[in-house]
């Protein structure tokens, strides 16, 4: 019986732990080689057969011997392999590879290790290749590549054969010259650094390791380092020589320099990439061997000075870093610099290409470093803030661009001092600061309100000492708040940032003692439950702070709780506890003496006059702490469970002090589950029989065709009811509450069901929460609806959470899995008069037509849009798309139309209008809208039910 190696290779990859279930390792292995072996498998298969030992080796060979064992046997089979199965003998020197490297037997010096390495460099010096098939030349390719991992792997492995590989790559003119001279450098760089780790090493040591021997020295002092040195070997030029291993050598190092500059010369040839790591090798070379002067590199620096390779640039700084005056001279210095400033401002570069040269900026290798920071951004001396005006942020600028070009000339302008604050350039940044606040104040998007907020950030990490731009910040962000109450959590973000980063500043607690004062003076009567829920969260981390004085703060409180309010009436979960988390910090507030009697007084009634019982349990247990526990032991039981921005109080502390114990507590803790426990399942609407009322009123529509007659009225009869302020178009989405395996018998039976949606962008207005009272496993699903009102008909996502109590009373918060609202769901027939049967809407579809077509009427030309879709569809796969698809939304007869009208409605005031006809060629679908960007949407749906509807009938 065949073996279908394909699926069990594919299952193996999947899963090795799976796969191996039903085998063993070494059973498994044995089939591979076996198979490998096998003349009459075909080579494609015998190259599947290698992907488990180049992907899982360590699986498959555990151990040394076995490691061994294997790469004997699978260069047995590279010895009959004919030469022109060039793919499978490749694949075989890279599973060899895999496998001795993993299994350490290449470390381990082991005999399977060195018949390698000797098959390996055979390969390599066979040239046969140059005047045959050039596809032959891949397994050399590959043999270098195989040389080169080993290399890398166990550095020092090569060092005996760097004369062998000069040659090699000075005789080489095939593409393969660059793979040698990547493994030149790369073995030159290992040796040197080898001799500088050995005590006594110098000049003869140098120069009999580039003479090289015919063999590998396995027991050789100058064998392969350990993995220590191969981490150290990553990374050696890491600023001032000081840190860089040297050997000792004296002015006699011609054999290294001859090969140094043979590796230069012919650098130019190398790909930018190849340059750049052949480059940074030479460098470690030179800065480990003094007796080389860097001058070696001068010949090369009018090439790299002018570069435009990313790779390239950053090795000359790395060259930089390393031999500073030695090779730089000070013109060289301000040439760079110059080119990097204008790099970082060039506008045929991407983005990260420009963040690049700006960080380099920002860490430039000076000759002569003023400062001595490790890893610290600082400005070199010729940066000055002339030559820095080029990179000044604007509002045009994307984020990442804007923050750095920010942090840049921040900088800049802190290193002139005084002349700085009174110059323009500091003016300039707070200026574009306050332009970055009037877009967010006018409704920017989320990415310019978390951008405005870092900008503020870093212009406070600078310049939070100069007070007459500070204050006005505060004032500005205060009027800001106001009109966005929504800000609050970026708001607090910013307090606690700038007070951990300043903390000799009192911004921050300025900050938010002026936000406490515009909420408190506020007048209640404009102020929304959705400001109120934000202004307690900013009153709550304004409570933690204990400079800041509070009674205003509880007169707000009061002032919101009052009789003449229905807040308490309304009994708002969510807001209630907002109003216990202000309580909560203000009974461990130093002033707590003072606000004794008032914050009782709100205790006491929320506890008798709050529509939630939760709340009034919650503000029970605060009034017994606040009225029977010294200001002492309180603050000991409630600040261990507090942190800034928010927490919750300690379990066992609280049981250490309520005579009911931790019972108690935990009935009136809210715990969070570790995974998800319910979802919601997008329910679909069952299929409805036609009644005989739906057959007389499709009679009556069929009769009444034409509707109101001509396409020009019906479409102004249609938008005059956009023009009723009681008009409100929404979208509802059925979906079924339903628990997720596994079982976890505790959660069988929940109660008080409360979902709470969170929007992911703007598209779309708040959710309510929605109620559920009960969720049993062995009960049906209960239904739920969501009405959505979009601002724009886009596909979204929203977050969904949940609040429950289960069986024995305690209350759980769970996290659901997101909820996607597809682009489809926002689909609906026109809002159109019932009276209108289908002549009406064919006629409001041709009226609507014409008007986008023509670019003329109430639609705005320049939201219309016309475009076509083709596709290849069978006239039987087209009835029946339209029939699955298009049915509610079909203008015309389905079954007397040789072209199907379609019209969809997307609140609160779009259309798509498709006209879809079969031609000779192609299926057609001619789409209109009065809103072009809708289009993207539009296409990416036809191309999704169209491919499926292909895939059906094909």
């Amino acid at each position: 019986m065949a073996v279908n190696w394909a699926d069990r290779i594919s299952a193996f990859s999947r899963s090795p732990s799976r796969f191996l279930s039903g085998t063993t390792a070494e059973a498994f292995l044995a089939e591979l080689l076996r198979e490998l072996r096998d003349d009459r498998a075909s080579y494609s298969v015998k190259v599947l057969l290698l992907s488990p030992l180049c992907e899982h080796p360590t699986v498959l060979c555990p151990s040394h011997s076995v490691g061994e064992e294997t790469a004997l046997e699978l260069m047995s089979v590279f010895a009959q392999c004919p030469p022109k199965s060039v793919q499978f003998r490749c694949h075989l020197l890279l599973a060899l590879t895999s496998v001795l490297v993993c299994t350490s037997c290449v470390s381990g010096r082991s005999r399977a290790s060195q018949d390698f390495l000797d098959l390996l460099l055979q390969i390599a010096q066979d040239n046969s290749d140059l005047h045959g098939d050039g596809a032959l030349r891949s397994v050399r390719a590959t043999a270098c590549d195989c040389l080169r991992e080993l290399e890398a792997c166990s550095p020092g492995l090569l060092s005996q054969r760097l004369e062998l590989l000069s040659g090699l790559r000075q005789r080489e003119a095939s593409r393969l010259h660059q793979a040698y001279a990547g493994l030149h450098s790369l073995v030159l760089r290992n040796a040197v650094y080898q001799l500088t780790q050995e005590s006594g090493a110098g000049a003869e040591h140098l120069k009999a390791l580039l003479g090289g021997n015919t063999s590998v020295s396995w027991e050789a002092d100058s064998g392969p380092t350990n993995n220590k040195d191969s981490a150290i070997l990553s990374s050696l030029i890491q600023g001032p020589m000081g840190t860089v291993p040297t050997l000792q050598t004296g002015p006699d190092c011609k054999e290294l320099r001859s090969v140094l500059s043979s590796l230069l010369e012919e650098s130019y040839l190398l790909t930018p990439l190849c340059q750049a790591a052949l480059l940074h090798r030479l460098t470690e070379v030179v800065a480990m061997v003094p007796g080389v002067p860097p001058a070696v590199f001068r010949a090369q620096l009018l090439r790299l000075l002018g570069t435009s390779e990313v790779c390239l640039l950053h090795a000359t700084l790395l060259m930089k870093c390393a031999f500073t005056d030695s090779l730089f001279s000070v013109e060289d210095e301000a040439f760079i610099l110059k080119r990097l400033v204008v790099l970082s401002q060039h506008p045929l570069l991407t983005t990260p290409e420009k963040l690049f040269y700006m960080d380099c900026i920002l860490h430039f290798p000076e000759n002569r470093p003023i400062s001595c920071g490790d890893g610290d951004e600082t400005l070199p001396v010729l940066l000055t803030a002339r030559l820095a005006s080029a990179l000044v942020p604007t509002v045009f600028n994307d984020s990442a661009t804007m923050l750095a070009r920010l942090n840049l000339l921040s900088l800049v302008y802190l290193e002139e001092g005084e002349e700085g604050e009174e110059g323009r350039g500091l003016a300039y940044l707070y200026e574009h600061l306050t332009s970055l606040l009037h877009i967010v104040e006018n409704g920017g998007s989320r990415e310019i309100v978390v951008t405005f907020f870092r900008a503020a950030f870093l212009f406070l990490l600078y310049f939070c000492h100069v007070e007459r731009f500070s204050n006005n910040l505060t004032e500005k962000l205060c009027k800001l708040y106001l009109r966005h109450t929504y800000l609050a959590p970026h708001l607090i973000n910013l307090a606690d940032q700038t007070q951990e980063k300043l903390t000799e500043s009192n911004w921050a607690v300025g900050l938010l003692k002026a936000l406490q004062g515009v909420i408190t003076e506020a007048p209640l009567a404009q102020l929304t439950l959705q400001d109120l829920s934000w202004h307690l969260k900013m009153l709550a981390r304004v409570a933690e702070e204990g400079d800041i004085a509070q009674p205003t703060t509880l007169s707000f409180l009061s002032s919101v709780i009052t009789p003449s309010s229905s807040l308490c009436v309304s009994g708002n979960w969510r807001l209630g506890n907002s109003l216990l988390g202000v309580c909560r910090r203000l009974l461990v507030h130093p002033s707590l003496d003072s606000l004794l009697i008032p914050l009782a007084d709100i205790l006491q009634h929320l506890n008798c006059r709050y529509g939630d019982t939760d709340i009034q349990d919650h503000a029970r247990l605060y009034y017994t702490l606040l009225t029977t526990l010294s200001r002492e032991k309180l603050a000991g039981v409630l600040a261990q469970g507090l942190t800034k921005g928010g927490g919750q109080v300690k379990k066992r502390t609280l049981s250490c002090i309520i005579a009911e114990g931790e019972g108690l507590t935990s009935l009136l803790t809210i715990h969070q589950t570790e995974k998800a426990i319910f979802r919601l399942i997008e329910a679909h609407p069952e299929p409805r029989e036609e009644t005989q009322c739906d057959e007389e009123r499709n009679l009556n529509q069929t009769e009444t065709e034409g509707g109101p007659g001509e396409a020009k009225a019906a479409l102004e009869a249609y938008r005059a009811q956009f023009d009723d302020p009681s008009f409100a178009s929404e979208i509802s989405l059925n979906y079924r509450l339903a628990h997720i395996e596994p079982v976890n018998l505790h959660f069988d039976q929940l109660f008080s069901i409360r979902l709470h949606f969170n929007l992911t962008d703007d598209h779309y207005e708040e959710l309510s929460d929605i109620s559920v009272p009960c969720l049993f496993r062995e009960r049906s699903s209960p239904k739920v609806r969501l009405r959505l009102k979009p601002r724009r008909p886009y596909p979204t996502t929203l977050h969904a959470s949940a609040i429950f109590t289960t069986q024995d009373g305690i209350s759980w918060l769970t996290v659901l899995p997101d909820i996607n609202v597809a682009f489809q769901q926002a689909f609906m027939s026109p809002p159109a008069p019932p009276a209108w049967g289908r002549g009406g809407r064919l006629s409001l579809f041709e009226g609507l037509w014409d008007e986008i077509s023509s670019e003329g009427g109430e639609t705005d030309p320049a939201d219309s849009a016309t475009s076509l879709f083709c596709c290849q569809l069978k006239e039987a796969a087209l009835i029946a798309l339209v029939e699955k698809h298009f049915l509610p939304y079909l203008i015309s007869d389905l079954s007397k139309e040789e072209e199907f009208k379609v019209l969809f409605f997307l609140p609160p005031q779009s259309h798509v209008l498709l006209k879809i006809r079969s031609e000779e060629d192609a299926v057609h679908f001619n789409i209109a809208t009065d809103n072009w960007q809708l289009l993207p949407h539009v296409s990416s749906y036809l191309l999704t039910i169209t491919s499926s509807q292909e895939d059906t009938h094909s």
